[in-house]
């Protein structure tokens, strides 16, 4: 991940831990490579239905990557309740 300052990455770090210490969240993983994290009842929805809803926060290594990525996926734009006035 490529932050700017060493001072950033710390507070992310503590930022990540912070939220899986409370319950908020897991470790961050890969999709593709980890595959989804899911309960059994979720997996077997899944089989079941063909699909399982499963919010996702994507983590942005820059904001470079932050900008590109609204540009080509619609729904990072139209979801973010924060462009909603």
């Amino acid at each position: 991940m490529e932050i700017g300052h060493r001072h950033d990455e710390q507070d992310f770090d503590l930022w990540i831990s912070y939220g899986m210490e409370q319950g908020y969240c897991g470790p961050i993983i890969c999709p593709d490579h980890d595959g989804i994290p899911l309960t059994v009842i979720e997996e077997e929805e899944a089989e079941e239905h063909g699909e399982v809803c499963v919010p996702v926060i994507r983590i942005y290594q820059d904001k470079p990557t932050a900008k590109a990525i609204s540009a080509n996926h619609g729904p990072t734009v139209w979801r973010d309740t924060r462009n909603h006035k």
